[in-house]
């Protein structure tokens, strides 16, 4: 089975294709082009949209090229349906939503959050951990629990991301900092 995932929740966007065979999985490609907002401001939405807009198409062709792959190679496409900024998400679903509907091509919104936690569970082997989630717009505390993903706590002003994104940009270094 061949994947494409496209991620673009908010400063990146970015495509990538991987191989699952039985219970390993492969990345044969992964592509991505980051948002710069100004010196000392943070993600303007409008604008990384407009940068998710311009770099799409730039990147996805390098992301089958270097998997050495044509769209009708791909079994699935998966897409970061949220949580995000609303205008880089959109980008993202419009172009998963494209390559569905003239390829034909079944396609799966993907929580962008829970890709984090299930990340890290594949790489370390954990079984049902608890989850701090620190993410550049979550800070959450998770828990599997009867079949689905619990939140049990999260920031209610700022998240950490937010916190050190800030406090980066308040010492001169270029946006994202957290």
């Amino acid at each position: 089975m061949i994947c494409l995932g496209i991620e673009s929740t908010a400063h990146t966007f970015s495509c990538a294709v991987i191989e699952k065979k039985q219970k390993t999985g492969k990345i044969l490609s992964d592509v991505r082009k980051i948002y710069r907002p100004p010196e000392g401001e943070g993600i303007h939405p409008r604008e990384a949209s407009r940068h998710h807009i311009e770099n799409s198409s730039s990147v996805l062709k390098q992301c089958l090229a270097e998997a050495k792959l044509k769209i009708n190679d791909l079994d699935m496409i998966a897409y970061a349906g949220g949580p995000g900024l609303g205008p880089c998400l959109r980008v993202g679903a419009v172009v998963a939503r494209s390559l569905s509907s003239y390829y034909d091509i079944p396609i799966y919104p993907v929580n962008h959050a829970i890709g984090h936690i299930e990340l890290g569970k594949l790489l370390t082997g954990a079984k049902n951990p608890l989850v701090l989630l620190v993410s550049g717009g979550h800070t959450m505390i998770l828990a599997f629990s009867s079949g689905r993903w619990r939140v049990f706590g999260e920031t209610l002003d700022i998240t950490l991301g937010q916190l050190l994104d800030q406090f980066g940009r308040s010492l001169g270094f270029a946006s994202p900092c957290g």
